[in-house]
């Protein structure tokens, strides 16, 4: 089993002390690893991370790396936990908020999904509700939400756009009142077909991203509501960082998985 010296980051060769703790051969360092954590090779963590950049499905990277199916998915899940928490700072200048739901289409729900609930669009399904808050930048931020109203939306715009931000949104109530916490707001009402007012004041780009999203949801083929939260973390990752090239992409995940193990978080 191969690690990265977090300290000197050149080392990979440690020593086992008596306390259990382990010593790097070069700088000295000594580290609790965090035990909690499955272990797996260096090497093979790199390759899989290259496929996974790739956007290759489970069979291709089995086919592709030397390791078990189990301990691949179990990998695959702290790659996307990870993801998940490597999110944008406080956003500011001019940004889009919006919510969406996800779920699936209706012919394809399940029998007794269909006899429980009534299908519905928009707001009032009984999809999950994502809230999203879009920077001009192009960053953008997501986060599964229970309801849409105010008291759910407000506080998540109050924590990641600063103060002064001008915030473009659509005429949904739950918007109401963000001029009074320090905003300015703009709004476009789509009830009327109104998609921007021609100064730069519309949700197009947050819109864009709902598609994106939506797009790679569906070629999954089915997601757990368990592990929603998962994919739409890596999804918001890519989306953030798809300007960076392959190779930038791996190495920021290579130190992400790096950091992780030994956080003991």
């Amino acid at each position: 089993m191969k690690y990265l010296c977090p300290k000197c980051k050149t080392s990979t060769k440690f020593y086992e002390l008596k306390d259990k703790r382990i010593k790097c051969s070069r700088c000295c360092i000594r580290i609790s690893p965090n035990k909690s954590k499955f272990k797996i090779e260096t090497k093979i963590s790199r390759l899989v991370i290259s496929e996974f950049v790739l956007e290759h499905s489970t069979e291709v990277i089995l086919s592709r790396v030397k390791i078990s199916k189990n301990k691949l998915l179990k990998f695959l899940t702290l790659l996307r936990i990870v993801m998940t928490k490597d999110v944008p700072k406080v956003f500011s200048g001019i940004v889009e908020v919006d919510e969406t739901y996800l779920g699936g289409k209706w012919i394809n729900k399940r029998k007794y999904v269909k006899m429980r609930s009534k299908s519905k669009r928009g707001r009032g399904t009984s999809k999950q509700p994502v809230f999203g808050i879009l920077c001009r930048s192009g960053q953008v931020w997501a986060e599964l939400i229970e309801k849409v109203e105010a008291k759910d939306l407000q506080p998540r715009i109050e924590k990641q756009v600063e103060k002064g931000s001008t915030v473009c949104s659509d005429t949904w109530r739950g918007y109401t009142g963000i001029a009074a916490k320090g905003y300015v707001h703009r709004l476009v009402n789509h009830g009327k077909h109104e998609y921007s007012d021609r100064k730069g004041n519309h949700i197009n780009g947050l819109e864009g991203f709902w598609g994106y999203l939506k797009r790679k949801m569906t070629a999954k083929g089915g997601i757990r509501k368990s592990r929603l939260h998962l994919y739409l973390g890596e999804y918001v990752w890519r989306y953030n960082h798809k300007l960076l090239s392959l190779k930038e992409q791996e190495n920021i995940l290579n130190k992400l998985i790096s950091d992780h193990i030994w956080s003991g978080k």
